[in-house]
C-alpha cells in the first residue's frame, strides 16, 4: 500500500469502551472494545468504499495501541505511518449507552497521549504528497499546541501542492483554552480548506451568523471552494459559489446513538467527489451515510461497504 493514495488524514485514535448497559458508567459491569477518533472513522469509511486511504500518528506501545494499530489497519487503511512510542500512552474513552437516541455520555481520558505529542517533524511530507486528498478535523487541532501546528502545515502544505483539503470542524469545546481561542483556531484552519463541513450549530458559533446561506458565505469568502452545512433532521444545505441547494434528510428509522454521524456524512461527501460525481449527489450520499451513521450504536458500524453503497444506487 504505497503507492499513490485517495485520501491521507492525520489524527488520534482512541481505545472506546462502549458500555453494555444503560445508566451511570461507574455501574457498568460490561464494556465492549471499539476503535475511535473522528479521523480514523472517516479513513474506515473511505477504504470500505474501496478507496486508497493512508491515516498517520502516534500510539503508545501498549496493549490499547496495538489493537487499534491491527483494527484500523484491519480495514485496509495504510498505518506505514503510525508509530508505536514505548513509554507512552494510547488514549482512550469510555462511552455510555442510551436507549432514547439522546447524545451518550462520553468520558475522555487522552491528556498527554502519544497522539497529542505527535509534531510537523512527525509528518513524512512526500509520503503526505503521495494522496491527492487531504481530510483533517477541529478534533486533533484542539489535542494539543503540536497538533495544531501538524494541522495547521499539513492542510497549508496539500493546498500549496494543488491537492484538494476538506476540514470538519467538529469542535471539542473542553479541548480549547476558551471560546474566543476555539473560534480564531478553528476559522484559520477552515481558511486552509477546499471543501468546509460544519454542523449548523458550530457555523453559528464559529462565524456569529444564524441562516446557512451566510454561514456558507462566510467561509466562501475566506477561500472555501464548497461549504456544506449539516442541518441535522433538516438535511443539509450546500454551496459552492456558483450553485446552492438543499437536500432532504434520509429516513431513519429509530435514532440510536448519534456519535459518528458527521464523520459518516463526511466519508459520503469526500467519496462521491473524488469520484466526480456532482455536487448534490455528492451531498445525498453523505446525508444516506450520515442516516445510517445514527441508526447503530458503535462510530464505524454503520459505514457501508461499497456493494452496500451501489445497492442503494449511490
Amino acid at each position: 500500500m504505497n503507492d499513490a493514495l485517495d485520501v491521507i488524514t492525520l489524527g488520534e485514535a482512541m481505545m472506546m469502551l462502549v458500555a453494555g448497559t444503560p445508566g451511570p458508567l461507574e455501574q457498568v459491569d460490561v464494556f465492549h472494545k471499539r476503535t475511535a477518533g473522528a479521523e480514523t472513522n472517516v479513513a474506515i469509511g473511505l477504504a470500505r468504499l474501496g478507496l486508497k486511504v493512508g491515516w498517520g500518528s502516534r500510539l503508545g506501545q501498549d496493549s490499547m495501541g496495538r489493537y487499534l494499530l491491527a483494527s484500523i489497519r484491519g480495514e485496509g487503511v495504510d498505518c506505514s505511518h503510525v508509530d508505536l512510542v514505548a513509554g507512552e500512552r494510547t488514549g482512550m474513552l469510555f462511552k455510555g449507552r442510551v436507549e432514547d437516541g439522546s447524545d451518550p455520555l462520553v468520558e475522555y481520558h487522552r491528556a498527554g497521549s502519544a497522539a497529542s505529542r505527535m509534531a510537523p517533524a512527525d509528518v513524512d511530507r512526500d509520503w503526505l504528497l503521495k494522496a491527492r486528498h487531504l481530510h483533517s478535523t477541529g478534533v486533533f487541532a484542539a489535542v494539543s499546541a503540536d497538533s495544531f501546528q501538524v494541522s495547521l502545515q499539513t492542510m497549508r502544505l496539500m493546498r500549496e501542492a494543488g491537492r484538494t483539503v476538506s476540514f470538519d470542524p467538529n469542535l471539542r469545546p473542553t479541548l480549547w483554552a476558551s471560546e474566543d481561542a476555539m473560534r480564531a483556531g478553528i476559522n484559520q484552519l477552515a481558511a486552509l480548506a477546499d471543501w468546509v463541513l460544519p454542523g449548523i450549530e458550530e457555523g453559528r458559533l464559529l462565524t456569529g451568523e444564524r441562516q446557512p446561506e451566510a454561514i456558507a458565505r462566510f467561509y466562501l469568502d475566506r477561500g472555501a471552494r464548497l461549504v456544506v452545512i449539516k442541518l441535522g433532521p433538516d438535511g443539509a444545505y450546500y454551496d459552492d459559489g456558483a450553485k446552492q441547494g438543499h437536500v432532504p434528510a434520509s429516513p431513519v428509522e429509530q435514532v440510536v446513538d448519534t456519535v459518528g454521524a458527521g464523520d459518516g456524512f463526511a466519508v459520503g461527501v469526500i467519496s462521491a467527489l473524488l469520484e466526480g460525481l456532482d455536487l448534490r449527489s455528492a451531498v445525498i450520499r453523505g446525508a444516506w451515510i450520515g442516516a445510517r451513521a445514527v441508526q447503530v450504536r458503535g462510530d464505524t458500524e454503520g459505514l457501508p461497504t461499497r456493494a452496500i453503497l451501489q445497492q442503494a444506487r449511490l
